[in-house]
């Protein structure tokens, strides 16, 4: 997907993160989503082509990020309010003497986020595009008298040309907690965790590092490494429900899997004055 297909969004609404060398990376101010993100040339992000960018409901697909809560949500909309704010580019793209582009994110409280979550909080949110590599740190800030508790996850969609040529590797053994069985817990028995039906689980105490491959005609090998997120979301709606998604594209499940870290089963607790710091990073191997 090239980035002359984004050329209707205003310029305020998205920035551009790109080492000119193929290298690149497009991240939308509503929810501080990351739209694309290029290795040599070639898309590593899903973004459905029937996303909806009305400024009001989360982007399908990229990255978004997801604050402060994971799930359906009591106080306010499902996966929280950071997917669905407008962020504030606090340092714009920028080259670093290693030709890498660093671009600084961040969102605060206002009325509207205290109307649901009545917190004072910064969310810091750090890009950096690396030759073949994409570091996303995240950090919160609280800025309140009291204590809170949060859970936060970023949901990246992959992009794959064949689910059915698509695998897991690195959570055989580790118990999950399965969102179609009443979050039943199971434990993984298999090396390469594949996909043939609607699969929506969190595996627990995950290792820093997985790995995901793909097959087919966009042949790839995707390292993820984390650091303070010990949850990995495994999703694919399958079928039916791409179809029962109005943003989704009826097809779309054969060319995504979501493989998401996050800090999800054990909620964070942050006392006034302190801060959480997490990252992931992604290195195409292939």
């Amino acid at each position: 997907m090239s980035h002359q297909e984004y050329h209707h969004y205003p310029t305020a609404d998205v920035i551009l993160l790109d080492r000119g060398d193929g290298n690149s990376a497009l991240v939308h101010l509503h929810g501080a989503t990351i739209l694309s993100w290029k290795t040599k040339g070639t898309e590593q992000l899903y973004l459905s082509s029937i996303a909806k960018f009305d400024k009001i409901k989360a982007i399908r697909g990229g990255i978004p990020l997801v604050f402060p809560n994971f799930g359906p949500w009591e106080l306010g909309p499902q996966h929280g309010f950071a997917r669905i704010k407008g962020w504030t580019v606090s340092i714009p793209p920028n080259k670093d003497s290693h030709g890498n582009v660093i671009a600084v994110l961040s969102l605060e409280d206002d009325e509207e986020t205290r109307h649901m979550w009545n917190h004072k909080f910064k969310l810091i949110y750090t890009l950096e595009l690396r030759d073949k590599e994409l570091v996303s740190t995240f950090v919160v800030q609280n800025k309140d008298t009291n204590a809170f508790g949060f859970t936060c996850l970023l949901h990246t969609y992959f992009r794959v040309s064949d689910i059915n040529q698509t695998g897991v590797a690195g959570l055989k053994g580790l118990v999950y907690s399965d969102k179609l069985k009443n979050d039943q817990n199971e434990t993984e028995n298999q090396e390469i965790v594949t996909v043939d039906k609607n699969v929506d689980r969190t595996y627990m105490h995950a290792p820093n590092k997985v790995l995901i491959t793909s097959g087919g005609d966009l042949a790839r090998k995707m390292q993820l490494n984390t650091f303070n997120l010990p949850d990995i979301v495994v999703w694919n709606p399958w079928d039916q429900k791409a179809r029962e998604m109005s943003d989704f594209d009826d097809l779309g499940y054969r060319e995504m899997i979501c493989v998401e870290a996050g800090k999800v089963a054990e909620p964070v607790t942050l006392g006034a004055g302190q801060h959480f710091e997490c990252s992931q990073t992604f290195k195409a191997l292939l």
